[in-house]
C-alpha cells in the first residue's frame, strides 16, 4: 500500500511516499481503508521530533475517515463495510496511508451529513473544542468566554459550541476573519492586532487559548477571580495562577467513541459545520506540511484525499 512516512525527523522534505505492507488488526483494532486524512499541527510536531511518541519510521497522520476493511478480536459495534471516522491511536500516527490501523475506542460511525473529506477534517479539532468547554472549563449558560484564535480549526468549533450552549462569546481573530467568526455565533469579534487587550472585556468567566505566548499572558488579567483559562498550547505556572487569582488547565485531546458520537449528532442535526480549506492527494503530503509551516493555503482544515 502507499503511505507517506518519515525515516528521519526534520522539515517537510523528510516525508517520503513509500510502498509498505498492509497492516493486520490485532485485539481492539480496526483496519480502515482510508478515504481521507486530516492534517494537523501535531503531525508537524511529530515530523520534527518535538513529540517523541514512537520510534522511526513513522507513517504520519491521526485523523481519518474511511471504510472498515477488517476487525480484530475484542471489537464490537463495527463490521466490515461500515463508514467510520476518528483517530488512529495514542501515538497519533498511521493515517497518511491507503490502509490504517485504528483503535476501536477512538472510532465512530461517520456522520451521514458529511462526505469523507469533511469527516476526516473534524475528529481531533472538534473534540478538542468540546473538551475545552464542557470537560475542563465546565461552562454554564450565561457565562462569558473569550476564544483566542477563533478562526482556526479548533477555535471555529469552539465558537459554534459555545454559542449553542448559551454562552456570551467574544472571539479574537485576524481582520480578514472577523466576519467569518461572527457568522459562527460570536457576539463580539476582536481584531487581535488592533485590540491586543480590550479593558472592556474584564470579568470574563472563561478563556479558551489556541494561541499561547503574549496573547495567553494578556488574557489572564481579563478573567474574573476564580475564572479559568484552558489551553492546548502551553500551561500556566501555578505561581502565575495564584498571582491573578485564576485557574488554568492544559491538556492533550482524548478522542473516544462516546465523544465522537456526540459530535456526530451535532453534525447530523445541522448544529455544527465543517470548514475544509485545502484538499491535496496523498502524494502531496509534503506540500500539506509546508502549508502547516506558513505556505499559502485556504482558511480551514487541510485534508489529504487518499481515495475517491
Amino acid at each position: 500500500m502507499k503511505a507517506a512516512r518519515i525515516l528521519r525527523f526534520g522539515p517537510p522534505n523528510v516525508i517520503t511516499n513509500d510502498d509498505v505492507p498492509r497492516p493486520q488488526p490485532t485485539a481492539g483494532q480496526l483496519l480502515v481503508r482510508v478515504k481521507a486524512a486530516g492534517v494537523g499541527n501535531w503531525d508537524a510536531l511529530i515530523r520534527e521530533g518535538k513529540i517523541a511518541l514512537q520510534p522511526l519510521p513513522i507513517i504520519l497522520g491521526s485523523e481519518l475517515s474511511g471504510i472498515v476493511e477488517a476487525i480484530g478480536a475484542q471489537v464490537s459495534g463495527f463490521k466490515p463495510g461500515d463508514e467510520v471516522y476518528g483517530a488512529t491511536n495514542e501515538q497519533f500516527s498511521g493515517a497518511y496511508a491507503e490502509y490504517a490501523l485504528a483503535s476501536a475506542r477512538m472510532i465512530s460511525h461517520k456522520p451521514k451529513s458529511l462526505n469523507f473529506v469533511e469527516a476526516a477534517s473534524a475528529p481531533i479539532v472538534s473534540i478538542t473544542a468540546w473538551q475545552m468547554l464542557f470537560e475542563y472549563a465546565q461552562v454554564t449558560a450565561g457565562q462569558t468566554v473569550l476564544i483566542l484564535g477563533a478562526a482556526g480549526n479548533v477555535g471555529a468549533y469552539a465558537v459554534q459550541l459555545a454559542s449553542q450552549a448559551g454562552l456570551h462569546v467574544v472571539a479574537s481573530a485576524g481582520f480578514a476573519d472577523l466576519d467569518y467568526v461572527q457568522s459562527l455565533g460570536a457576539e463580539k469579534v476582536v481584531d487581535y492586532k488592533r485590540e491586543q487587550t480590550d479593558v472592556s472585556l474584564t470579568g470574563l468567566d472563561v478563556v479558551l487559548d489556541m494561541v499561547g505566548g503574549d496573547a495567553q499572558q494578556r488574557s489572564l488579567q481579563l478573567l474574573k477571580p476564580g475564572g479559568i483559562l484552558v489551553s492546548v498550547v502551553s500551561p500556566v505556572p501555578e505561581t502565575t495562577q495564584k498571582r491573578y487569582g485564576i485557574r488554568a488547565a492544559y491538556f492533550y485531546v482524548d478522542v473516544t467513541t462516546s465523544r465522537l458520537n456526540r459530535i456526530t449528532e451535532l453534525f447530523d442535526s445541522g448544529k455544527l459545520v465543517t470548514n475544509v480549506g485545502t484538499v491535496l492527494p496523498l502524494e502531496e503530503a509534503r506540500i500539506a506540511h509546508e502549508m502547516l509551516g506558513g505556505a499559502p493555503h485556504n482558511r480551514g482544515k487541510i485534508v489529504l484525499r487518499i481515495a475517491d
